[in-house]
């Protein structure tokens, strides 16, 4: 699948994300998200943390569908 010559993280998942689009005939991928690397233990924690309490602060977010 991969033909082209820089073989960095970043060119493969571009190029991955560019087969994907073609097969499903329009683009499933979500723009503008944080990404961040997790580089130890402390950060592992922080952001599951972040992960498991996201849902109850949903009732405070403008954005959340108050359904």
């Amino acid at each position: 699948m991969y033909t082209g010559t820089s073989k960095t993280i970043g060119s493969i998942v571009r190029v991955f994300k560019i087969g994907v689009t073609k097969h499903a005939g329009y683009s499933v991928w979500q723009r503008n998200y944080y990404e961040h690397i997790i580089r130890d233990y402390v950060d592992y924690l922080r952001i599951a943390d972040y992960i498991s309490d996201n849902p109850k602060n949903w009732k405070r977010d403008k954005f959340h569908d108050k359904k």
